[in-house]
């Protein structure tokens, strides 16, 4: 299943806060995640996205689930927590989305 493409985030346990509103937005290899006014830059390596400066250190792990994919997000090789990510059906469909 292709990463591409914009995602809701959903939080399922862990030390992440509430997530709701949290996008990604991945492309090829590269992606963003927007929470708020915050945006972070990652790489995506196989099933993995990692994050550029300032957030260096943080690392996203991605399975395949279902019609999304299930993530555990992990500080310096440390789980944070873990988290759902959902395809968004149409970004038209989303008036008020933001580009990267």
């Amino acid at each position: 299943m292709s990463l591409d493409g914009l995602w809701t985030v959903e939080r399922v346990s862990g030390a992440l806060p509430p997530m709701p509103g949290v996008r990604k937005r991945i492309d090829g290899s590269s992606g963003v995640t927007v929470a708020g006014r915050l945006r972070m830059r990652f790489d995506v390596r196989g099933n993995e996205l990692r994050y550029r400066l300032p957030f260096i250190g943080l690392v996203d792990f991605l399975e395949p689930a279902g019609e999304g994919w299930s993530g555990r997000a992990t500080w310096f090789g440390r789980e944070l927590g873990r988290f759902r990510m959902s395809r968004v059906a149409a970004e038209r469909d989303h008036p008020g989305h933001e580009g990267q």
